[in-house]
């Protein structure tokens, strides 16, 4: 199954996959990650060429993946498929693997995003330097409402509540 991992930055995307990812035997393909390990610091720009340029990269690996193990959780991190080109992309290379797939999409308060952003910060912990409130902002006011099929997990709530909404979730068929 194919598991889109929706939302703003901050919102608890990354740290629920992680979670469901090993509670699935699952696989994370996280943008961040590869656009790191793709390019040198130099070369990262941040923009829309190059996210989406990593994205294929992430969808080639799905289908190298899934062709060895169909019955494999695939969990796709690091984008906040706040477009619809984004999430179809994901969902046409779905349904040509002739997999299943989920949209999950975590939601936060913006104070909650706020402090997420500033620890994270001082804390060096996120791959993505331009990762800052200016950006979730900015994110935030063009994101395309997800109109498909999907989850919304509040990840303002205890973190075991969403872990077990979303697995219900991604077992109900």
């Amino acid at each position: 199954m194919v598991v889109l991992m929706a939302g703003l930055p901050a919102s608890g995307k990354t740290t629920l996959c992680r979670d469901l990812a090993a509670r699935t035997s699952g696989t994370i393909l996280d943008k961040d990650q590869i656009r790191a390990a793709l390019f040198s610091p130099a070369d990262i720009e941040y923009s829309k060429e190059q996210d989406d340029f990593c994205q294929h990269i992430i969808l080639e690996a799905a289908a190298y993946l899934l062709g060895k193990n169909p019955a494999k959780f695939l969990f796709l991190d690091g984008r906040p498929f706040s477009r619809r080109y984004q999430i179809d992309e994901v969902l046409k290379t779905a349904d040509s693997l002739h997999q299943p797939w989920r949209i999950i999409q975590c939601v936060c308060s913006d104070e909650t995003a706020r402090r997420r952003l500033a620890q994270q910060a001082q804390a060096r912990e996120h791959p993505a330097a331009n990762r800052n409130y200016d950006l979730y902002l900015k994110v935030q006011a063009g994101f395309e409402e997800i109109t498909l099929p999907k989850m919304i997990i509040e990840t303002d709530q205890p973190f075991e509540i969403c872990v077990q909404r979303a697995l219900g979730f991604l077992q109900s068929p």
